[in-house]
């Protein structure tokens, strides 16, 4: 790996020049002119009445892959100039040219969709049968299937035109309020504005008067922009009810349970095993309050960090670290993040100007991923760059396989992620040299649990009741706040001495116009790698293999045949789900036994 990693990333290899870029433009331009002769070819089409007609529509089908991967191509591309300059205004501008382009895509799947569910079954089970179309038969027999659940295609593109500048633009509108949130620090005798990404970091910080002198300054930066968020959340969901409703569809989760794969039954055992197996971590909280010196938490302790890991680690040991253990788990896997970070795919700078959070992107023409993130040198930013790794990973094992294919969930999408997170924080409670910094790591370890059973818990319940609410009403930010808060106390326990009732302002998950309920995939994904991890632990390095074809199936497949078919476990049970919580709980009692003469 080289020496000098640098924190910021290649974009000119993708398009050289940024948003100027005039190669950019020509792409756009000729993405277009196809798409537009890809529908009139559509809307010319019938549905085929026997196997030679079938046979017509190979063309049809070739070209709608090379969209999507163009499509994913400047998408992915246009994310990063918006994530890395929030000033780029002309970044703005594309990515309403590229929201257009997905909409027209989105008119032309919902053509051909249509045409599907109109082939007769005699001639769907030809066509299905035939060797070109046998390896996309699953995507193709789900999209027959969704299409005969929703509108009239004339319908449902309107939907869609509309979607532009109504539902997408509402979430575009966002981007816009996180922009213009300025939160003053006190750094060496000066006061700087510290974008909404660089405060979020300070939340985290050992120092408890820095974390509690930035939470009072960052509730008050999303309390002034709170009205400004509940008319975009309202109208985000007020279009999705309508259109549900539209639909004839009277369940919120049917969307996103469709989105991801999966039953209600399997949601429902995996959040009953959680619930069921908090009072675990109620004890650690619990401890750790001891250990801060406070009678109980407060929203930012919970992630406070313990021990000699608050001290800082740079960018160089981070990655160092990380390509060290993928490499202990798969080799294939410590090859691509040296790749990542060698080839300077990664976006990692602290500066001023960026968007908060940290994303993966696929550059599908390109056969590629670019990682966004702000590394200030924490355990956390060491974490996300593992899980971000872990995304760009999953892709990098399907660039081969038919485009229609790659087209995986975000629940299992969060599988591969969080696996790579578990695989670096694992081993470095392994390899720690002393007890105190065991410790650190152990501890930084199970803040991720805590996330995933409580924090995510809580946007899970917050939206659910959202949906509920909304569709009586527009909701008051004094309303959002509430509903926020009750979530957060059910979902820790009542644990905490202080919650985040402007949480739904400042969490961009809400505000994703792409996927609904961008919140239960997450643990789904840590459940679910957990369950593998354990597998992967008994079986050894043979496992790496294995690990690779269940990614690879990733696209083509429900979560519970791919959990039959790679880890012979049934998920709609809670027999699995209790595995996984099993390992977490070892983790719980190893660290109440470390402390138990600290506190």
């Amino acid at each position: 790996m080289n020496n000098n990693l640098k924190l910021t990333w290649d974009l000119e290899s993708i398009f050289p020049g940024g948003s100027s870029s005039s190669e950019f433009q020509t792409f756009l331009e000729t993405l277009e002119k196809d798409l537009l002769q890809l529908k009139a070819d559509i809307n010319a089409a019938a549905a085929p009445k026997n196997l030679d007609e079938t046979k017509s529509f190979d063309v049809i089908i070739s070209m709608m892959e090379s969209c999507i991967s163009r499509i994913s191509e400047g998408s992915g591309f246009v994310s990063c100039l918006q994530a890395q300059n929030q000033s780029d205004t002309k970044a703005v501008q594309l990515s309403g040219r590229i929201t257009n382009l997905h909409a027209l895509f989105s008119t032309i799947t919902t053509q051909f969709d249509d045409i599907l569910g109109r082939t007769d079954d005699d001639t769907w089970k030809a066509w299905m049968e035939r060797e070109e179309l046998r390896p996309i038969s699953f995507v193709m027999n789900e999209s027959r299937d969704h299409a005969r659940e929703k509108l009239s295609p004339e319908l449902e593109s309107l939907a869609l035109d509309l979607a532009v500048d109504g539902y997408h633009g509402w979430g575009d509108h966002y981007d816009t309020i996180v922009s213009q949130v300025k939160i003053p620090f006190e750094k060496d005798g000066e006061t700087v504005q510290l974008s909404a990404g660089q405060a979020h970091n300070k939340l985290h910080d050992a120092d408890k008067k820095v974390r509690d002198d930035m939470f009072a300054k960052w509730k008050e930066a999303w309390a002034d922009k709170a009205d400004y968020c509940s008319d975009t959340l309202n109208h985000l969901g007020g279009f999705r009810l309508k259109l549900y409703e539209r639909r004839g569809w009277n369940d919120v989760l049917k969307e996103p349970l469709s989105i991801c794969r999966m039953s209600k039954q399997t949601l429902d055992a995996m959040w009953g095993v959680i619930q069921d197996n908090k009072e675990m971590l109620l004890k650690y909280m619990e401890r750790k309050a001891k250990l801060l010196g406070v009678d109980r938490l407060n929203w930012v302790d919970v992630d406070a960090p313990l021990g000699k890991s608050s001290s800082k680690v740079s960018y160089q040991e981070a990655a160092e670290t990380i390509v060290e253990q993928f490499r202990k788990f798969s080799p294939q896997m410590a090859d691509f993040a040296e790749m990542a970070f060698d080839k300077s795919w990664i976006e990692a700078e602290d500066r001023s100007g960026k968007r908060p959070g940290g994303f993966c992107t696929s550059l599908s023409v390109s056969k590629a991923t670019r990682i966004f993130m702000t590394f200030s040198g924490t355990p956390s930013n060491v974490s996300t760059l593992a899980h971000e790794l872990g995304h760009g990973y999953h892709q990098h094992v399907m660039n081969d396989l038919p485009v229609f294919n790659q087209n995986y969930a975000m629940n299992v999408a969060e599988t591969a992620s969080t696996l790579a997170e578990m695989i670096v924080a694992d081993a470095m409670v392994k390899k720690a040299t002393n007890e105190e910094e065991k410790l650190a790591l152990l501890e930084d370890k199970i803040q991720r649990s805590v996330a995933f059973y409580m924090n995510i818990h809580a946007r899970f319940l917050f939206e659910t009741r959202f949906y509920e609410k909304r569709k009586k009403g527009l909701l008051t930010a004094e309303e959002l706040n509430e509903l926020m808060e009750e979530a957060q106390k059910e979902a820790y326990c009542n644990a905490l001495s202080e919650y985040e009732p402007t949480f739904w302002c400042s969490k961009l998950h809400f505000y994703i116009t792409g996927v609904p309920f961008y919140n239960f995939p997450y643990t789904f994904g840590y459940m679910f790698s957990t369950g593998i991890y354990a597998q992967a632990l008994k079986e050894g390095g043979s496992f790496a293999e294995k690990y690779d074809a269940l990614l690879q199936d990733t696209g083509a497949m429900t979560v519970e045949e791919l959990a039959k078919k790679h880890l012979n476990a049934d998920l709609t049970g809670r027999d699995f789900w209790q595995s996984a919580s099993d390992l977490l709980k070892q983790d719980v009692e190893d660290f109440l036994s470390m402390t138990e003469n600290l506190a």
